[in-house]
């Protein structure tokens, strides 16, 4: 009787383990997505942080007004490769 018990209480255990190791992976899982995603808002933060302080940088004000406006220095040719 006694052997009984004690089979079912190492067998509980046993359960009761790989249960646990299943939620510790998925924990483990879900922390590495998480810290994923902590770096890539801390890298965007970081450029945000940088457009802040280079807001008034004459460089700055060119680059965006090349890349998202598309503007051009006056007499400066631009060319477009139409080969694609």
């Amino acid at each position: 009787m006694t052997a009984l018990v004690i089979v079912g209480l190492i067998a509980y255990a046993c359960i009761t383990l790989m249960n646990m190791r299943t939620k510790v992976a998925n924990a483990n899982e879900t922390q590495a997505s998480l810290q994923k995603q902590v770096e890539k808002i801390q890298e965007e933060n970081a450029a945000l942080q940088y457009a802040i302080e280079h807001q008034d940088d004459p460089s700055t004000i060119e680059d965006i007004a090349r890349d998202k406006l598309g503007l051009v220095m006056p007499e400066e040719k631009i060319f477009y490769d139409s080969g694609q």
